[in-house]
């Protein structure tokens, strides 16, 4: 079974950007869309952004529209978060994971997890 495994976690001053990568282990994203979410501790797992199995279509929160952005390189096997105009509340521990739905929200609707990335944001 496929197997996500995020990267590229950090820590980050107020306005600074990162780059969150999802790359698959044991298997191929190829026909699945993939979903980020994160988490505070002591808070739900909340709905990030989605990518369609393509590349064309994308969802996300409202929170991260016009700052953060999702894209995938089939040929690589990965799928990125590209995370700018960070500030404090973006801080959390971000997770990739596949869905067979698209444009599906909710975390039960996604399958396989990857262990997380830390993003801190520092004021």
């Amino acid at each position: 079974q496929v197997q996500p495994v995020e990267s590229g976690g950090g820590l980050v001053g107020t306005g600074g950007s990162l780059r969150l990568s999802c790359s698959a282990s044991g298997g191929t994203f190829t026909d699945f869309a993939i979903g980020w979410f994160r988490q505070v501790p002591g808070k739900d797992r909340e709905f990030v952004a989605q990518i369609d199995s393509t590349g064309k279509i994308t969802y996300y929160a409202e929170f991260v529209k016009g700052r953060f952005t999702v894209s995938r390189d089939n040929a690589k096997n990965t799928i990125y978060l590209q995370m700018n105009s960070l500030n404090s509340e973006d801080t959390a521990n971000y997770y990739c994971a596949t869905s067979i739905l698209l444009g599906h929200t909710r975390r039960f609707d996604y399958d396989y997890w990857g262990q997380g990335t830390r993003v801190t944001v520092s004021s």
